[in-house]
């Protein structure tokens, strides 16, 4: 691991092969960017802007890398309140949208020439949203075309705790010179396809019904949600199928029935599309859709993987 500071704020590289990762753990434990260098070219695998903020308040925001999404993704609703959420004695307390882990601090337990592993850090807004006895990890392991992070949460309580956390991988589209998103499909081995509705309740969405590639300037691909999936692999790239990226969604071949995908852009011109491995859809504690529980003295675990070979 190589260490560096530009305007004040640590920064961390990792190179492994042809693959380059630069990452800031302490703030969010937000993975920044991957290259992979190529002869004659670098293809940048994740998005992130040029000149985006990294203070510890203002990098949750960037639309780029990935950030961590915990305890709960998406927009959760408690009693028609957006924004909160109620827990097993049915106290309402606030949830930011995807979390608050993406705003927080960690710091490092360990790391090596391919891994690391960081904590996150006690905070009082993070006590107001989760007021729990737990610790939260997360674990980077850093390969040539090939990346894997694990989160890990220990229930350090006397009752289970509710979890159903997620990534949010901004991926470079399109990444070659001369093509557009129509030249991109991304193949979803989903059953069922939701909407999350303004009132927090998922609405079935038989927009995609029967596709098995859709290609990325399809409008309804953004703010779709999968589930029902038939494999764990998710994987997209040019029409020619050559150069795909294969994201993982835990690490059973099938996950349960709740393992979620959605796929989401910011409008047709931004640089990236997200393609992004949750436990569970947005809004979980309210639906109890893929909603999981770690119970006392247990540690539970979430596995992605993300292969470009």
């Amino acid at each position: 691991m190589e260490t560096f500071t530009a305007d004040g704020t640590p920064f961390e590289r990792w190179r492994v092969g042809a693959s380059t990762y630069e990452t800031c753990l302490t703030r969010g434990a937000r993975l920044l960017r991957w290259s992979v260098g190529l002869p004659g070219a670098t293809r940048e695998v994740l998005h992130w802007p040029e000149g985006a903020p990294t203070a510890l308040d203002r990098i949750g925001a960037v639309r780029g890398g990935n950030p961590v999404l915990f305890p709960f993704m998406g927009r959760n609703y408690a009693d028609g309140e957006k924004f909160a959420w109620k827990d097993a004695d049915g106290v309402k307390r606030p949830m930011p949208q995807h979390g608050f882990a993406r705003d927080s601090a960690f710091e490092f337990v360990e790391h090596g020439p391919k891994h690391a592993v960081v904590r996150l850090q006690p905070s009082e807004a993070g006590a107001r949203c989760y007021p729990f006895d737990y610790e939260f990890r997360v674990r980077f392991d850093f390969l040539e075309l090939f990346l894997r992070i694990t989160f890990e949460l220990d229930n350090r309580g006397g009752a289970p705790l509710p979890w159903c956390a997620g990534h949010h991988f901004y991926f470079t589209l399109p990444w070659h010179r001369g093509l557009s998103r129509r030249d991109y499909v991304v193949r979803v081995p989903s059953k069922k396809q939701w909407r999350h509705a303004a009132d927090g309740k998922l609405v079935p969405f038989a927009g995609l019904k029967g596709l098995t590639e859709i290609p990325f300037d399809t409008p309804e691909l953004s703010d779709c949600i999968f589930t029902h999936l038939k494999s764990a692999a998710v994987s997209f790239g040019p029409r020619s199928g050559e150069e795909d990226v294969t994201v993982k969604v835990g690490e059973d071949p099938i996950p349960g029935s709740w393992g979620t995908v959605v796929t989401w852009t910011q409008d047709p011109e931004a640089p990236f599309y997200c393609v992004e491995p949750w436990m569970g859809p947005p809004n979980s504690p309210e639906h109890g859709n893929g909603l999981h529980f770690v119970e006392p003295g247990r540690t539970d675990t979430f596995v992605t993987e993300v292969s470009l070979m």
